[in-house]
């Protein structure tokens, strides 16, 4: 019987170095896993970033790749959570004609029961940006395709755990 596969959330801890991106992807296109979305930013430690990447694999595929991970030199530490470990968000703009939002009631009403925020309006276009769950970013472009997007672009997901991590006494240390 095959191991069942999960969503998983990886946080990995860097120093912030060229080239490292391009490793990690490896070793993840080595073993012909799809990374599902990638975000780097800031971490809260100065200094240190934060890769979060999200991939459907096994427990033992997770664990694998892990230590893979963390055996590259500028690695600070490697984490992988289910959803239910984390709070996460993606982000989406979604640029579409202004006509249709003086002429369209509906996409007005869209608009409103989404959540979603208007960014700017000028005579050509209105930029709208919304930010949860993918399903809800998946909900707001069908609804939305109905009546021509411009463009279109989505986050990699961003997400914090539930419970108290480590790193941040960790990486303090690392710090000082």
């Amino acid at each position: 019987m095959e191991a069942e596969k999960n969503l998983y959330t990886v946080s990995v801890y860097t120093e912030n170095n060229i080239g490292l991106l391009n490793r990690i992807s490896a070793i993840f296109q080595r073993r012909h896993i799809n990374i599902e979305s990638l975000n780097t930013s800031a971490s809260e430690i100065e200094g240190v970033s934060k890769f979060t990447i999200v991939v459907e694999i096994t427990e033992d595929q997770m664990k694998k790749i892990i230590g893979q991970i963390e055996k590259q030199v500028e690695v600070i530490k490697a984490y992988f959570h289910k959803d239910e470990d984390t709070i996460y968000q993606e982000s989406c703009l979604f640029k579409i004609k202004s006509d249709l939002l003086f002429d369209e009631r509906q996409i007005q009403n869209i608009i409103k029961e989404s959540n979603a925020r208007i960014v700017t309006v000028n005579k050509d276009f209105f930029v709208l940006e919304k930010s949860g769950r993918r399903e809800e970013v998946e909900l707001l472009h069908r609804e939305l395709s109905v009546f021509g997007i411009l463009q279109f672009t989505r986050s990699g997901r961003i997400a914090v755990t539930k419970d108290a991590m480590e790193i941040s006494k960790m990486l303090l240390a690392f710090n000082n």
